[in-house]
């Protein structure tokens, strides 16, 4: 048993040691090439990865594709959630409504649906039996169309 514990602690030290040896390696190429050491880690390194970053979580989205269509669709409960909205982006209330789909509790769920439609400033009150009910209705056709 004891030589058991031996080789797997062998086995950490020689990643711990692997690990130090890259980090002091990555060390000595940033204190040779500056801050153009980057061009040795990062791969396109001048390309737009970073004004990108996280694009392709958006883009072909099913279930964000979905709400997107929903909101710009004639149905009563999306105009009635444009109307509220005003002049808040309807991308941004599409992305953030996807990611509150993704709550599993009914109840959490239809307080971050409240939320979201009273805005960053709560400039409504999250207990207003219109943004209850608007919310709820939200929250059922999202049921109907996911």
């Amino acid at each position: 048993m004891a030589n058991k514990r031996e080789t797997h602690c062998n086995n950490q030290v020689d990643t711990f040691a692997e690990a130090l040896a890259t980090a002091r390696q990555m060390q000595q190429n940033w204190l040779t090439y500056g801050v153009d050491f980057v061009n040795i880690y990062v791969e396109n390194v001048e390309g737009d990865w970073l004004e990108t970053w996280g694009h392709d979580e958006i883009l072909g989205n099913f279930q964000l594709d979905t709400i997107k269509e929903f909101l710009v669709s004639n149905d009563s409960v999306a105009v009635k959630v444009r109307e509220h909205l005003g002049e808040r982006s309807l991308f941004d209330f599409a992305v953030n409504l996807e990611e509150s789909w993704r709550i599993s509790e009914t109840n959490d769920r239809l307080s971050a649906v409240k939320n979201l439609l009273a805005g960053e400033a709560h400039s409504f009150d999250t207990d207003d039996i219109r943004l209850v009910d608007l919310a709820n209705s939200l929250l059922v056709k999202l049921e109907d169309i996911l």
